[in-house]
């Protein structure tokens, strides 16, 4: 028996959820070990970022193929005609058979995909060009908090997941009997949009500034224009209201009886709660962070430390809203 097929059958729980949930979150852990092993013995965080986004784009990849990979494993073990892998076209006629895709699983799947793949890039870039990040000048010397560092990654990535996760257990057979379009899943798609679109802007007036800054084009100290003068942080706020949108639209399906049954859970207020449990993590999990952890608090300490005697930084921290933009 092979590694993958050992771990296919150890993972083989007769809940669903739990069928996706434990291979998912075992394979961000080992992801993120893999990356910090050689991270740690070269003392450098060159490649934190980018296996973030690496990790999101595996786990959803792997919660989205699960059912397809469990199947052709079985076809092989009793050397049957292997099933086909699913089409993610199929997903949005209705095809595919047992093991076929949802449209809610590939457009929420692709969401995540999306937004891993602009903000990793757009990191690692930013590292690239400055050769180090300062959040990890003090971290990395000690290999068991850089270590931490890296598991902690799996967590915000296995948190951040699991409204994904959850849709993403429930077979496509299950899902057939809700509506094919509902108002969450209208409100959480506009809403995801949105909040990547400002953080896009975002980031993109931020490095616009900093390249006119290095080619002198102007002496500013600091960015205040644009998103920038709405909101301090505007790109954290764009991050915290795109996942708040996946997790709507996957809220309209958890919360429903046929997507209770789809996950195992009891369909009584206990299975609703946590269900919704599942979708507001997400979201919670990624302001909490940005309030209390490595976001708002290290830029803010950053600026005030640089500029917090200069009566322009003054006024504009004093006008600006530190997350919800005011227009």
């Amino acid at each position: 028996m092979t590694l993958s097929s050992t771990l296919l059958h150890l993972t083989d729980f007769r809940n669903p959820f739990l069928k996706t949930l434990v291979p998912s979150v075992g394979a961000a852990f080992a992801i993120q070990a893999a990356f910090a092993i050689p991270s740690i013995l070269a003392q450098s965080e060159r490649f934190y970022d980018v296996s973030g986004s690496l990790t999101y784009l595996s786990v959803t990849a792997l919660s989205l193929y699960l059912p397809a990979i469990r199947a052709r494993a079985a076809a092989t073990a009793v050397g049957s005609l292997k099933p086909a892998w699913p089409s993610l076209l199929d997903a949005f006629t209705g095809k595919g058979g047992a093991n076929g895709l949802n449209w809610r699983q590939v457009v929420l799947s692709t969401a995540v995909t999306i937004w891993a793949t602009r903000l990793g890039s757009y990191l690692f870039q930013r590292v690239l060009k400055d050769g180090h990040d300062s959040r990890f000048d003090e971290i990395k010397k000690s290999p068991p908090r850089f270590f931490a560092a890296w598991m902690a990654q799996a967590t915000w990535v296995t948190l951040c997941m699991m409204p994904v996760l959850a849709l993403n257990s429930i077979p496509r057979t299950t899902l057939a009997a809700l509506p094919i379009l509902g108002l969450t899943d209208i409100i959480g798609i506009t809403i995801y949009v949105g909040g990547l679109g400002f953080e896009i802007a975002a980031d993109r007036q931020k490095s616009a500034w900093v390249e006119a800054k290095k080619n002198k084009e102007h002496d500013e100290d600091f960015l205040t224009h644009g998103l920038w003068s709405k909101s301090r942080h505007p790109n954290y706020f764009g991050e915290s209201t795109l996942w708040t949108g996946i997790a709507t639209t996957a809220a309209g399906v958890l919360l429903t009886t046929t997507g209770q049954r789809g996950m195992g859970l009891s369909t009584t207020w206990y299975g609703r709660v946590l269900g919704l449990g599942m979708c507001a993590v997400s979201p919670a999990f990624v302001t909490f962070l940005l309030f209390k952890v490595s976001g708002i608090p290290l830029s803010e300490k950053k600026y005030d430390k640089k500029y917090g005697d200069h009566k322009d930084y003054q006024e504009w921290k004093k006008n600006t809203p530190v997350f919800i933009p005011k227009f």
